[in-house]
Protein backbone atom coordinates (compact mmCIF):
# COMPACT_ATOMS: atom_id res chain seq x y z
CA UNK A 1 0.00 0.00 0.00
CA UNK A 2 1.62 3.11 -1.41
CA UNK A 3 0.44 6.63 0.34
CA UNK A 4 0.34 9.26 -1.82
CA UNK A 5 -1.65 11.77 0.09
CA UNK A 6 -1.61 13.42 3.37
CA UNK A 7 -5.46 12.40 3.38
CA UNK A 8 -4.49 8.97 2.80
CA UNK A 9 -2.03 8.84 5.43
CA UNK A 10 -4.76 10.04 7.87
CA UNK A 11 -7.15 7.55 7.17
CA UNK A 12 -4.56 4.75 7.37
CA UNK A 13 -3.90 6.29 10.99
CA UNK A 14 -7.76 6.25 11.66
CA UNK A 15 -7.99 2.32 10.78
CA UNK A 16 -4.85 1.57 13.12
CA UNK A 17 -6.37 3.29 15.44
CA UNK A 18 -9.28 1.61 15.11
CA UNK A 19 -8.13 -2.19 14.77
CA UNK A 20 -5.62 -1.53 17.67
CA UNK A 21 -8.92 0.06 19.71
CA UNK A 22 -10.75 -3.12 19.07
CA UNK A 23 -7.57 -5.52 20.22
CA UNK A 24 -7.07 -3.49 23.38
CA UNK A 25 -11.07 -3.86 23.99
CA UNK A 26 -11.76 -7.46 23.26
CA UNK A 27 -8.18 -8.69 23.93
CA UNK A 28 -6.95 -6.79 26.64
CA UNK A 29 -3.90 -5.58 24.65
CA UNK A 30 -1.37 -3.12 25.34
CA UNK A 31 -1.24 -0.25 23.68
CA UNK A 32 2.18 -0.57 21.94
CA UNK A 33 1.01 -4.27 21.25
CA UNK A 34 -1.73 -3.21 19.41
CA UNK A 35 -0.71 -0.36 17.66
CA UNK A 36 2.18 -2.63 15.98
CA UNK A 37 0.15 -5.73 15.74
CA UNK A 38 -2.89 -3.75 13.77
CA UNK A 39 -0.30 -1.14 11.45
CA UNK A 40 1.14 -4.82 10.27
CA UNK A 41 -2.14 -6.63 9.39
CA UNK A 42 -2.96 -3.92 7.49
CA UNK A 43 0.16 -3.36 6.02
CA UNK A 44 2.12 -6.21 5.96
CA UNK A 45 5.87 -6.21 6.49
CA UNK A 46 6.45 -2.90 4.35
CA UNK A 47 8.33 -0.24 5.51
CA UNK A 48 6.18 2.80 7.57
CA UNK A 49 6.68 6.19 8.18
CA UNK A 50 6.29 6.78 12.17
CA UNK A 51 3.72 9.60 11.42
CA UNK A 52 1.42 6.49 9.77
CA UNK A 53 0.99 5.54 13.21
CA UNK A 54 -1.92 6.82 15.58
CA UNK A 55 -0.99 8.65 18.70
CA UNK A 56 -2.12 7.15 22.45
CA UNK A 57 -4.53 9.46 22.51
CA UNK A 58 -6.87 8.65 19.06
CA UNK A 59 -6.25 5.01 20.55
CA UNK A 60 -7.65 5.80 23.40
CA UNK A 61 -10.92 7.80 21.66
CA UNK A 62 -11.19 4.46 19.76
CA UNK A 63 -11.29 2.51 22.51
CA UNK A 64 -14.04 4.89 24.26
CA UNK A 65 -16.10 4.22 21.34
CA UNK A 66 -16.19 0.93 20.88
CA UNK A 67 -16.72 0.54 24.62
CA UNK A 68 -19.95 2.93 24.12
CA UNK A 69 -20.70 0.73 21.34
CA UNK A 70 -20.36 -3.02 21.98
CA UNK A 71 -19.82 -2.59 26.06
CA UNK A 72 -22.60 -0.33 26.88
CA UNK A 73 -24.41 -2.47 29.01
CA UNK A 74 -21.70 -3.76 30.73
CA UNK A 75 -18.09 -1.61 30.28
CA UNK A 76 -19.55 1.02 33.02
CA UNK A 77 -20.05 -1.49 35.83
CA UNK A 78 -17.05 -2.87 35.13
CA UNK A 79 -14.67 0.30 35.32
CA UNK A 80 -16.78 0.94 38.84
CA UNK A 81 -15.48 -2.18 40.32
CA UNK A 82 -11.86 -1.71 39.37
CA UNK A 83 -12.17 1.76 40.61
CA UNK A 84 -13.13 0.45 43.65
CA UNK A 85 -11.07 -2.26 43.28
CA UNK A 86 -8.45 0.35 43.59
CA UNK A 87 -9.04 2.90 46.44
CA UNK A 88 -9.46 -0.57 48.52
CA UNK A 89 -5.65 -1.36 47.05
CA UNK A 90 -4.60 2.35 47.62
CA UNK A 91 -6.17 2.68 51.27
CA UNK A 92 -4.16 -0.19 52.08
CA UNK A 93 -0.84 0.77 50.58
CA UNK A 94 -1.11 4.51 51.56
CA UNK A 95 2.13 4.71 52.77
CA UNK A 96 3.74 4.58 49.74
CA UNK A 97 1.86 7.17 48.18
CA UNK A 98 0.20 5.36 45.46
CA UNK A 99 -1.10 7.16 42.34
CA UNK A 100 -3.82 5.60 39.79
CA UNK A 101 -3.02 5.25 36.04
CA UNK A 102 -3.95 3.90 32.68
CA UNK A 103 -7.46 2.85 31.77
CA UNK A 104 -8.90 2.00 34.92
CA UNK A 105 -8.12 6.10 35.83
CA UNK A 106 -8.87 7.67 32.22
CA UNK A 107 -12.17 5.46 31.88
CA UNK A 108 -11.68 2.78 29.24
CA UNK A 109 -11.28 -0.43 31.42
CA UNK A 110 -12.47 -2.88 30.19
CA UNK A 111 -13.48 -6.84 31.23
CA UNK A 112 -9.44 -7.45 30.60
CA UNK A 113 -8.10 -4.40 32.39
CA UNK A 114 -5.79 -4.74 35.41
CA UNK A 115 -5.12 -2.09 37.89
CA UNK A 116 -1.52 0.59 37.58
CA UNK A 117 -0.35 2.09 40.93
CA UNK A 118 2.41 4.15 40.80
CA UNK A 119 4.44 4.01 44.42
CA UNK A 120 6.57 6.20 45.93
CA UNK A 121 8.61 5.38 49.31
CA UNK A 122 12.60 6.20 50.11
CA UNK A 123 12.61 2.42 50.15
CA UNK A 124 11.38 0.25 47.30
CA UNK A 125 12.09 -2.78 49.13
CA UNK A 126 9.81 -2.12 51.69
CA UNK A 127 6.91 -2.61 49.71
CA UNK A 128 7.58 -6.15 48.97
CA UNK A 129 8.75 -6.79 52.67
CA UNK A 130 5.27 -5.49 53.35
CA UNK A 131 3.19 -7.83 50.48
CA UNK A 132 4.86 -10.90 51.70
CA UNK A 133 3.87 -10.01 55.52
CA UNK A 134 0.24 -9.92 54.31
CA UNK A 135 1.01 -13.36 52.55
CA UNK A 136 0.31 -11.76 49.04
CA UNK A 137 1.82 -13.74 46.28
CA UNK A 138 3.69 -11.72 43.90
CA UNK A 139 5.76 -11.24 40.50
CA UNK A 140 8.82 -9.10 39.69
CA UNK A 141 9.28 -7.59 36.47
CA UNK A 142 11.78 -4.78 35.46
CA UNK A 143 11.57 -1.90 32.82
CA UNK A 144 13.93 1.20 32.20
CA UNK A 145 12.71 4.69 32.23
CA UNK A 146 13.70 7.19 29.49
CA UNK A 147 17.30 7.83 31.75
CA UNK A 148 17.76 4.11 31.56
CA UNK A 149 17.04 3.63 35.08
CA UNK A 150 15.45 0.67 36.22
CA UNK A 151 11.91 0.41 37.08
CA UNK A 152 10.56 -2.82 38.94
CA UNK A 153 6.89 -3.79 38.97
CA UNK A 154 5.50 -5.79 41.69
CA UNK A 155 2.35 -7.81 40.13
CA UNK A 156 -0.26 -9.93 42.20
CA UNK A 157 -3.90 -11.02 41.77
CA UNK A 158 -6.45 -9.64 44.04
CA UNK A 159 -10.02 -10.31 44.08
CA UNK A 160 -9.33 -12.24 40.73
CA UNK A 161 -8.28 -9.19 38.93
CA UNK A 162 -4.58 -8.01 38.26
CA UNK A 163 -2.77 -5.23 40.13
CA UNK A 164 0.54 -3.91 39.18
CA UNK A 165 2.66 -1.75 41.45
CA UNK A 166 5.37 0.31 39.72
CA UNK A 167 7.77 1.03 42.48
CA UNK A 168 9.81 4.67 42.29
CA UNK A 169 11.87 6.57 45.04
CA UNK A 170 10.30 9.08 47.14
CA UNK A 171 11.72 12.00 45.14
CA UNK A 172 10.79 10.74 42.31
CA UNK A 173 7.07 12.52 42.72
CA UNK A 174 8.95 15.70 43.74
CA UNK A 175 11.32 15.56 40.56
CA UNK A 176 8.40 15.73 38.43
CA UNK A 177 9.01 12.07 37.12
CA UNK A 178 6.50 10.61 35.11
CA UNK A 179 4.73 13.75 34.44
CA UNK A 180 3.60 13.17 31.34
CA UNK A 181 1.62 9.68 32.46
CA UNK A 182 -2.12 10.98 34.09
CA UNK A 183 -1.90 9.87 37.08
CA UNK A 184 -4.55 10.44 40.68
CA UNK A 185 -3.90 10.08 43.63
CA UNK A 186 -6.50 8.61 46.98
CA UNK A 187 -8.33 11.93 47.28
CA UNK A 188 -8.20 12.23 43.28
CA UNK A 189 -9.87 8.54 42.53
CA UNK A 190 -12.70 9.00 45.35
CA UNK A 191 -13.50 12.50 43.98
CA UNK A 192 -13.50 10.12 40.22
CA UNK A 193 -16.41 8.04 41.91
CA UNK A 194 -18.16 10.25 43.59
CA UNK A 195 -18.42 12.57 40.38
CA UNK A 196 -19.32 9.37 37.91
CA UNK A 197 -22.84 9.73 36.70
CA UNK A 198 -25.57 6.47 37.22
CA UNK A 199 -23.36 5.37 40.11
CA UNK A 200 -25.30 2.54 40.93
CA UNK A 201 -26.55 2.53 44.57
CA UNK A 202 -26.32 -0.34 47.10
Amino acid sequence: MMIHTPNEAENLRAEIAALAARMIAEDGADYASAKKKAARQLLGNQKMKGDVLPDNAQIEHEVREYNELFFGDTQPQRLLHLRQLAIELMEELERFNPYLVGSVLNGTAGNHSDIYLHLYTDNTKDVAIYLLNKDIQFEVSESFNHRNESIETLSFMHKNDGVHLILHEQDAIRSGHGKSTERANLAAVKALLEAAPDTPGD
